[in-house]
């Protein structure tokens, strides 16, 4: 089940809730590729073989070949330990290599999911849920993944496999000797327990700090028109050195962790080394051990540490990806909201018939939006929508597009529900000209060819030229293909809604939802264009929400929304001489018959 957003200066930290399951999981996802994971642990054992065997090779140059001073033997020996070194040098590549090819492959696929999982669920599910933190599940938690994957699952097997070589060569060198080794093992486990729990939380405190910082940040550049107005300038200046400090004292506890973790491993490594020193000159000078041993059991000793280390911070790093994967898979899991029904009905052409039939809505149970909405629009019909800001008129073009589903009564298009014809049959030939035109990075051209992708350039530049921008496009150092910027913030609002128009033009659909389409727009801009949406409204059943006078003047039914129910219904003369809600509405932003002004 979906447990809920995860706020995005939040990371994985605790223990999945079904960790097994989870892992088995994420390593069947791994076994998908059989022979680079069949691969990966063979390497291991090469590396692991290699790197027992050179410090025994060390040991048998000094006490076969330097003490007999058998030059063919040092050379011969020398020549096997630099291609033992090489073997594994190139096996510990390899392995890398194709645990990461194997990695990268795994998130792929993950993220492929998370954003096919996004792109299906309902209008209702962003509603519950912040893009920041979806956004932070596609790439938060999968890079904590990555950390996993990449190195932490290569780093442990080679760890494991080293350690086990390690003590394999320590116990047939000298058993006497690899027993009193192996003293400080214990010791050496819990220092790394209780540093890694330390680590834990310190730099869970730094992820959250800095998470809290880029907060700040992202919100303060993209209000800093806004600060500087209202002169909030120093006290958010303030508020951001205040949030940069505890981050910055945050990462200095964590450095403060680490700066000790190796010093004590580094003092573990010594008494170790001190232990072979010392118990093995005894063996030595008891003629129980030789010199070359001694050499031995020094490097072994040197190479036993870091795959503890290792061990001690993967099991860390494995429960925080785990916890993350379990997040990732909750959303994968989530099923949908809102579906089609197993045979839906596909209208290749919509007519635009649009019967709405006793309909009521909630976006929450015990918030209900609308009630009993009942109107029907022929084909061709343009319907506009005013009232009060709250009173429901965006919440009825969105069932339309069946963004919602209705949670009485139903809605139906040439008869037909909408609930039982296809999602993408009915959007395919709708469209909808928002308040807040949004435009994709890219192009000009790219953004009026999302409209309908197969267009040509002419097609695109007619659209762009019957909703008066290509003027102002051509003016442009690029013309069409003009960079909008992020989300369009290289054009002014009303050259934004201008490429939407030429958008919804080109796509041309049989349902048209204009929401507040030219609110801001001036009133030039808006006399260019009055032509252009008479051409679009032209043959389509429309909707058109609080638009300008002349559009709700021309509208072939005007319907008044307040608190969810339509109170008024009738053109717009009637409606004036009804001298009810709507009139009032009319007196009080109206009173000028040439003002253009919006009624909301």
């Amino acid at each position: 089940m979906f447990r809920g957003p995860l706020h995005v200066d939040s990371l994985p930290e605790g223990k999945a809730a079904n960790s097994g399951a989870v892992a088995r999981r994420l390593f069947a996802m791994m076994l998908d590729y059989p022979i680079r994971m069949a691969v990966v642990p063979l390497l291991g054992i090469v590396t692991g073989a290699t790197g027992a065997l050179a410090p025994y090779l060390i040991g048998r140059i000094f006490d076969q070949f330097i003490a007999h001073e058998d030059v063919a033997g040092l050379t011969r020996t020398t020549v096997i330990l630099v291609i033992v070194y090489a073997l594994g040098l190139l096996a510990r590549i390899t392995q890398s290599y194709q645990m990461g090819w194997v990695s990268q492959q795994v998130l792929y696929r993950l993220r492929t999911q998370i954003f096919q999982a996004l792109q299906r669920q309902s209008m209702a599910f962003f509603d519950r849920n912040e893009s920041g933190d979806l956004q932070s599940r596609l790439v938060n938690d999968v890079d904590v993944i990555n950390n996993l994957l990449g190195q932490g699952l290569v780093q442990a097997i080679a760890g494991v496999l080293g350690l086990l070589g390690i003590l394999v060569g320590m116990f047939l060198l000298n058993w006497r000797l690899a027993l009193a080794s192996c003293i400080v093992i214990p010791i050496m486990f819990f220092t790394t327990s209780v540093f890694s729990q330390m680590a834990r939380r310190a730099f869970r405190k730094t992820r959250e700090t800095i998470g809290d910082v880029s907060a700040n940040l992202q919100e303060d550049i993209a209000g800093v028109k806004v600060a500087q107005a209202f002169n909030r300038v120093e006290i958010n200046r303030s508020r951001f050195a205040e949030r940069n400090r505890a981050n910055r004292d945050a990462n200095v506890g964590a450095s403060a962790v680490t700066s000790a973790f190796f010093p004590a491993m580094d003092l573990l490594s010594t008494i170790a080394i001190s232990i072979v020193a010392g118990f093995g000159g005894y063996l030595v000078i008891n003629g129980q051990a030789s010199l070359g041993v001694i050499v031995s059991f020094l490097s072994y000793v040197q190479q036993f540490f870091w795959p503890i280390q290792q061990l001690g911070q993967l099991y860390t790093q494995a429960q925080s990806a785990l916890a993350a994967a379990e997040r990732i898979f909750d959303l994968v899991d989530l099923p949908v909201d809102m579906t089609d029904p197993p045979r839906p009905v596909q209208i290749d052409r919509i007519e635009g018939r649009v019967v709405f039939e006793n309909v009521h809505f909630a976006y929450d149970p015990s918030h209900p939006v609308l009630h009993g909405i009942d109107f029907s629009v022929e084909p061709g019909q343009t319907v506009a929508l005013v009232g009060p800001t709250g009173a429901g008129k965006t919440t009825i073009v969105n069932l339309v597009a069946r963004f919602y589903d209705v949670t009485e009564g139903r809605i139906t298009i040439d008869g037909v529900d909408v609930r039982d014809m296809s999602m993408a049959s009915i959007r395919r030939q709708m469209g909808i000209v928002p308040q807040n035109s949004f435009l994709f990075s890219g192009s000009i051209r790219d953004n009026i060819r999302y409209g309908r992708l197969d267009a040509s350039d002419a097609e695109v530049e007619e659209a762009a030229r019957l909703a008066r921008a290509d003027e102002f496009i051509r003016k442009l150092p690029r013309g069409y293909d003009s960079p909008v910027g992020e989300r369009g913030k290289n054009l002014s609002q009303g050259q934004r809604q201008l490429i939407a128009i030429a958008r919804a033009l080109l796509a041309d659909p049989r349902i048209l939802i204009l929401d507040e389409a030219t609110s801001s727009v001036d009133t030039r801009t808006e006399l260019l264009i009055q032509q252009a949406l008479e051409q679009l409204l032209r043959n389509r059943t429309s909707f058109v929400i609080a638009h300008r006078l002349s559009t709700i003047r021309n509208a072939d039914l005007v319907l008044v929304i307040n608190d969810g129910l339509i109170v008024e219904r009738g053109t717009h003369q009637e409606l004036l001489a009804r001298g009810g809600l709507y009139a009032d509405l009319y007196r009080r932003q109206f009173r000028d018959l040439g003002e253009p002004s919006a009624v909301s």
